[in-house]
């Protein structure tokens, strides 16, 4: 399904008739404590975020590498739950009404509080989109019209193992972006391969016309802008998380540390403006 007039397809079309590529950074929301998200995701917007993404912690976040399952640690042991991260949302909007924001997470906090009173407070907290990890594309029609009827952008992640068909079934049913998991396993792995990458976009190109951003592997510049010269985006967030963990006990210097890594990234996708 092609992208509603949304926050999100808003910036994204912008970016791509700019000839810019997005730059999409990831946090997991209460990590290293609460009071310090909404201010790490001003930050982010600082350093050059198009869109930010934001985790909502969960205790089994079977798609996340290490870095990620140890933030969603920290964050839980501060009792950051699903209503506490919109209300971080509402409170980063006071602010920021431009900057289209994602909630990365898992099917069972949302269905633990009803999926009508998530997506209602998600769309009252100033959400864009949602990305579940474990929902299913077959399982799609049970989530996706409260979602959509609510504002919220639906988002899927592509395996470089998707098949023609599955990817098909994806396009037909997302909204907002395209995410392609450039590496087989958990996010923060290595051993990016830019060729293959670039091969497996192409194939998606032929079902959607969706901006398709990359993950997984995405750590510095030099990254960032080969992946980003194959994509119309990139997501970053290990190499993020890493940072707040390495800084939790100095939390007041994470803004700054966060900004100035992303904005290495700005530079080098901007590098590749047409």
């Amino acid at each position: 399904m092609s992208a509603a007039n949304t926050r999100l397809s808003q910036r994204l079309q912008q970016l791509r008739q700019a000839g810019r590529k997005a730059l999409i950074p990831y946090i997991t929301a209460g990590d290293p404590a609460p009071e310090h998200s909404v201010g790490l995701m001003h930050a982010l917007v600082r350093g050059g975020a198009d869109v930010i993404e934001l985790g909502v912690p969960f205790s089994d976040p079977m798609a996340d590498g290490p870095v990620i399952q140890l933030a969603c640690e920290r964050a839980l042991a501060h009792h950051t739950g699903l209503w506490k991260v919109l209300d971080m949302v509402a409170e980063f909007r006071r602010q920021d009404s431009q900057t289209p924001v994602v909630l990365m997470g898992y099917l069972n906090p949302v269905e633990t509080r009803g999926l009508k009173a998530f997506a209602e407070r998600a769309q009252a907290a100033g959400v864009d989109g949602v990305l579940l990890v474990d929902l299913a594309v077959e399982e799609a029609d049970t989530y996706l019209p409260t979602l959509r009827a609510h504002g919220l952008d639906c988002i899927f992640l592509i395996a470089p193992t998707s098949p023609a068909e599955r990817i098909a079934a994806i396009a037909r049913e997302a909204s907002g972006y395209l995410y392609y998991v450039s590496l087989k396993g958990v996010t923060g792995a290595a051993s990016l391969d830019v060729a293959s990458v670039s091969a497996k976009l192409a194939e998606i190109r032929q079902h959607s016309s969706l901006p398709l951003v990359v993950g997984f592997g995405i750590r510095d510049a030099a990254s960032a802008k080969a992946v980003g010269a194959v994509s119309d985006g990139v997501i970053v967030g290990s190499a993020l998380v890493s940072e707040i963990e390495k800084n939790q006990q100095n939390p007041s210097a994470l803004p700054a540390i966060l900004q100035e890594k992303l904005h290495s990234l700005r530079l080098a996708l901007d590098s590749l403006a047409a």
